[in-house]
Parts: C-alpha cells; sequence; structure tokens
C-alpha cells in the first residue's frame, strides 16, 4: 500500500480567504516503510504573508520571491501523489487549501478525485478523546523525538507525522505477536491458562452504545492499518 505523509504551510489559515500555500512537503511510505523519496517545495504565494502565519514558520516573502508559483508545479504534485492514500494532521486544513490551489488551475481538480485521505487528528481524538491531540502532544504521547521542531515546516512536519502515524497504528502488529506467542507456549505442552481456584469470574456486559463506539473505533483502526487489522480478516473468512 502507497501512503504519502503530506503538510503544508500557508500564509494565513483561511483559503476561502485569498490565503495560499507556501510550502508542501511529501514523504512516500510502502507497505509501512518510507521509501527515501520526497516531494518538497516553497511556493511563491503572489500575496503578502500575516504576522501570525509568519511567526508559526518564520518563512518570509525575500524568502519565496523566486519560488515557483503553484501552476507551475501542480503537475509535478499531482503525479507524485496520484492513488495514494495522503495521511494528514488535521486534513481538513490542508486539503482545504491543496484543493483552493487546484482550483485555481486551468483543468481544476479535487484532492478526493485523485487520492484517499486519512487524518490523523481524527484517528488520535477517537483513540485518546478529551486529551491533546496536537502533533507535538502526540510526539510526547508517543515517544517520537521533535526537538529540532521549533518552527513549523512542512517536510520536517511530515516527518515528524510519518514517526507518529506509525506509533498510533503499529499496536495491531504487536498485538498478532502476543497471539502467535500465546499459541507457541500452548503448543508446546504448557496447557491452557488457569484460573485461581475460589476467585469468582466477573463479566460485564456493553451496552448498546458502548458496542457502537467500539465498532466505530475498531473501524478506524481497520482503515488506519489499510485493512490489515486481524479480526476483520478473520470475520471475512468465517462469513
Amino acid at each position: 500500500m502507497r501512503q504519502i505523509i503530506l503538510d503544508v504551510e500557508t500564509t494565513g489559515l483561511e483559503a476561502a480567504a485569498g490565503h495560499r500555500i507556501i510550502e508542501i512537503g511529501c514523504v512516500e511510505m510502502l507497505n509501512r516503510r518510507p521509501t527515501g523519496q520526497k516531494f518538497h517545495r516553497y511556493l511563491n504565494p503572489e500575496r503578502e504573508i500575516d504576522a501570525g502565519a509568519l511567526a508559526v514558520h518564520g518563512i518570509d516573502m525575500a524568502r519565496l520571491r523566486d519560488s515557483p508559483k503553484f501552476a507551475q508545479i501542480a503537475v509535478e504534485l499531482t503525479t507524485f501523489i496520484t492513488g495514494a492514500e495522503l495521511i494528514i494532521h488535521n486534513a481538513p486544513f490542508d486539503v482545504g487549501f491543496l484543493d483552493a490551489e487546484f482550483a485555481r488551475l486551468p483543468e481544476p481538480r479535487t484532492v478526493i478525485s485523485i487520492c484517499r485521505v486519512l487524518d490523523t487528528l481524527a484517528l488520535a481524538r477517537a483513540l485518546h478523546p478529551g486529551q491533546r491531540n496536537s502533533l507535538d502532544a502526540l510526539c510526547k504521547r508517543y515517544s517520537v523525538d521533535n526537538t529540532k521542531r521549533e518552527l513549523h515546516g512542512a517536510l520536517l512536519d511530515a516527518g515528524i507525522l510519518l514517526d507518529v502515524y506509525l506509533a498510533m497504528t503499529g499496536g495491531q502488529s504487536a498485538l498478532a505477536l502476543d497471539m502467535s506467542a500465546a499459541r507457541q507456549e500452548s503448543a508446546g505442552g504448557l496447557g491452557p491458562a488457569r484460573r485461581t481456584p475460589g476467585i469468582p469470574l466477573v463479566v460485564t456486559v456493553p451496552s448498546e452504545d458502548e458496542l457502537r463506539q467500539h465498532e466505530s473505533m475498531l473501524d478506524l483502526i481497520h482503515k488506519a492499518s489499510g485493512g490489515k487489522t486481524l479480526w476483520r480478516q478473520d470475520a471475512a473468512a468465517t462469513a
């Protein structure tokens, strides 16, 4: 499965207000392994950069005046991302800006017409409800090194998000190893696990709402794994 971790930096917060992309960073993964292939461009936005945005990424117009415009790199970008699953933190923001840039081209298109999109912010909120789920917060939670992130940068943030995404969705392989080890132990003659006599086993029956939330969580994890979760494969095999 081909996945592209993507991030953009912009002149401001609202594409609908005419703000533009000034940096695009993409990192490629194939079957959950980084390939080393990247797409990175600084862009001339043809407008001034808001002071608030400048404070976030530190990229000023003096640095961008000789950079290409989006229309000049659109074909190259489209070729790089077409057919892949885009992994984006707070995807509506980045996709909104990309769609606005694509809409200015002689042959307009949308991101969703050429790619699938996975929003890691939505995934993080499902996995960690009620907690902070910014990229920095996730780095801390999953022990991902972000010490070089003094300012935002599209390619830097894409690389960090790659590590965070793999950490967030890596539990499935660990579960498979645990199950395999348990089967080997049982096959080795140690027998099944036994409950201590005299201790009653308490069985808690989930409510319908809890079951719905559980299924929603399984759906998110299944999508994030690229359709490789063991429980969905077992269910399909026995259907």
